[in-house]
């Protein structure tokens, strides 16, 4: 499950894209003018961004341009009705990774996305692993000695965030942040019975628990003592 950014101004075409990507197990959040999509960028983070290049306020080349000048690095995908050669040249060279000519298909949508993500992911790693507890990104599965373990998709992000950052503690509310859409209604005690319920998959009986909470603060990965 990633956490995607999905910007245009074109109402129909927006809430499809967002309904098929939710469908999907993604997290989405969606404006419809550059500047939001600026401020939307400078408060979350994402894992992808989805960006339509003719919009109100500020085109989103320009947007894209000047994300990448902050040092914005998430993988962008724009897209766009313009079909020359220039045209596209313009989009990669401002900083996109990836561009799709209006109209499209949303399998096509959804495999620019699944490839994008796996570049990111592979730029970082494939796997992640503390004792014999292993998370695969590739595959989404989790392993405990060898035995594959049966993550809900949000359980799995919330695992793969906190494994990724070991001995970081992270508040209910950066957890949200990072993981659940803006318009979420999603609370620390939501995030509490998350973090519960991965604790019963990947925790042994009679050892301290992979997850630490620090109380008043939040959770950390740790390895058990």
């Amino acid at each position: 499950m990633s956490k995607i950014l999905v910007v245009d101004d074109n109402a129909e075409l927006a809430d499809n894209i967002c309904q098929w990507l939710q469908m999907e197990k993604h997290s989405v959040d969606h404006c419809s003018d550059g500047q939001a999509a600026l401020e939307y960028l400078n408060t979350y983070e994402y894992d992808m961004i989805i960006l339509d290049w003719a919009m109100p306020k500020i085109p989103g080349i320009e947007v894209l341009k000047q994300y990448r000048s902050t040092g914005g690095k998430t993988p962008v995908l724009m897209l766009t009705g313009r079909r020359t050669l220039d045209d596209k040249e313009m989009g990669l060279d401002a900083g996109a990774d990836d561009y799709l000519t209006k109209p499209f298909e949303m399998r096509e949508l959804s495999a620019r996305v699944r490839a994008l993500t796996r570049r990111a992911q592979a730029q970082a790693s494939s796997s992640l692993s503390m004792g014999d507890l292993v998370l695969d990104r590739e595959s989404r599965r989790v392993t405990k000695a060898g035995k594959e373990l049966r993550l809900m998709p949000k359980d799995f992000a919330i695992l793969d965030l906190l494994m990724s950052y070991p001995n970081k503690v992270f508040s209910a509310e950066a957890l949200i942040e990072r993981l659940w859409s803006s318009d979420s209604d999603a609370s620390s005690e939501v995030v509490r019975k998350h973090i519960n319920r991965i604790r019963t998959q990947i925790d042994t009986e009679g050892r301290s628990s992979f997850i630490r909470t620090v109380h008043g603060v939040g959770y950390s990965f740790e390895k058990p003592e």
